[in-house]
């Protein structure tokens, strides 16, 4: 459904809580599966990838009880423990969720189960073979298709310890190696080239686990076995970053954002917007299940500049690539984003998406080689955009109307479901308070 985004011309203001994080959400409700007892778990994320691990643990013997709660969902699960999940009827479908297909591949492996997982449309394009190799090593026994992509066969074996040198930084794939280390003899570790995401090995010992963590490794042994716990969900920085870009490009600006995750894997793109200039202030709450929160503010800065995104930050920030694009349109000289080829295989061609989306929109962005480069200030105008059923290229589309002179209408916007069902509506409430409180 084509969504017209409004330009903001009066700035936005107030406070927004953002939904539930995203990858955290996924590992609670997955961890309670695989573990001894019931979990409670408070503010998970309600959207249609977490929905789709929700649904994937059930139909592997786990109980799960879902209801409404104050800040998302408020989910029980009662775990298969020691006695393993069982064989589905039927094959796994893992939606959009890139997510829910990787980390069950390697939760999985390493029981008496055979398990299919399939995808939409979108998801089976994606590559599985990166975590189908390092879980190949461990002794897993895997069949993709013949692509290297879904469906993807899991036949449960024995497994054995391992040590993984990953080629790329991902989350997805060091998770899903710890994961089946859990059902290994003996000590898997696994060593990224650059940190990613860390909340697997953050969490793990919440529910008795001991992660051993030495610079880009981490190590489990094996056979572990997990044990319920009672945990909240905080705020997703992936989801906070469209709001924080937004409020240091649109004048008049003062926007802060609630209960969010400052685990530093994920807030890379707060310290690039710092560099560029933009006025940023955080305020540390509570840690939950390993998990620094707090709560960040971003004003109107005039007068950003360009900056380079160094190889070593892309992981800490992959996902807020697009929006960072829309960003750099605003600064003064050239950003260049050094290395992320990783774009052409998310949800969509993200690389070749913001090209062709900012560059309709009239920036100059271009690609050399695996590096994005956006040269900038430059006006925008009114364009047709289409997000690819992508939700971060949807949201990044939406921010970049607001400093757009015109109209730009953006098909399928829709695909927000799978993060941020609510952001239009929180976004359309930040300007409205400002035009309530702004101009008093």
């Amino acid at each position: 459904m084509p969504f017209c985004a409004p330009s903001a011309t009066k700035g936005l203001s107030g406070e927004v809580r953002v939904p539930a994080d995203k990858s955290i959400s996924h590992r609670l409700v997955l961890f309670s599966a695989l573990a001894q007892g019931l979990s409670h778990l408070r503010g998970v994320l309600d959207c249609a990838d977490v929905r789709s691990t929700l649904a994937a643990v059930h139909a592997l013997g786990a109980t799960v009880h879902v209801s409404r709660g104050a800040c998302g969902l408020d989910v029980d699960v009662t775990g298969w423990g020691p006695s393993g999940p069982s064989s589905p009827p039927g094959q796994i479908d893992c939606g959009n969720s890139g997510t829910t297909a990787r980390l069950l591949a390697g939760a999985l492996a390493g029981y008496d189960v055979v398990v299919t997982l399939v995808g939409d449309e979108s998801l089976s394009r994606r590559p599985m073979s990166r975590v189908t190799g390092p879980l190949s090593a461990m002794g897993a026994h895997l069949v993709a298709s013949a692509q290297g992509t879904l469906p993807l066969t899991i036949e449960g074996t024995r497994l054995h310890g391992a040590h993984v040198d990953l080629n790329v930084a991902s989350a997805q794939v060091k998770s899903a190696v710890l994961l089946a280390g859990l059902r290994a003899e003996g000590r898997t570790t696994v060593c990224e080239p650059a940190p990613s995401r860390d909340h697997t090995e953050r969490m793990l010992p919440a529910f008795g686990v001991e992660v051993i963590r030495d610079a880009t490794c981490a190590s489990v042994t094996g056979p572990a076995l997990l044990h319920a716990i009672d945990a909240a969900v905080p705020g997703d920085p992936s989801s906070a970053a469209f709001f924080a870009g937004a409020a240091a490009i649109v004048p008049r600006s003062d926007v802060v954002i609630s209960g969010v995750s400052l685990n530093p894997t994920r807030t890379g793109f707060l310290r690039v917007l710092e560099r560029m200039g933009a006025h940023i202030e955080v305020t540390p709450g509570e840690d939950t299940c390993g998990e620094p929160t707090g709560d960040v503010r971003v004003l109107f800065t005039d007068g950003l500049r360009a900056t380079d995104v160094e190889p070593e930050e892309v992981p800490a920030l992959i996902d807020e690539v697009p929006l960072l694009a829309v960003v750099a349109t605003q600064a003064t000289g050239v950003s260049r984003f050094r290395r992320v080829g990783e774009l052409r295989v998310k949800e969509s061609d993200r690389l070749r998406a913001i090209v062709e989306g900012l560059g309709a929109l009239g920036a100059h962005v271009w690609v050399e080689g695996d590096d994005l480069l956006v040269s900038g200030p430059g006006a925008l105008h009114a364009a047709s955009l289409d997000s690819l059923g992508d939700h971060r290229l949807a949201m990044a589309y939406a921010v970049a109307a607001l400093v757009a002179e015109g109209g730009v209408r953006i098909e399928r916007m829709e695909a927000i479901d799978v993060s941020y069902p609510g952001f239009v509506g929180d976004l359309m409430r930040l300007m409205a308070d400002h035009e309530v409180h702004g101009d008093a």
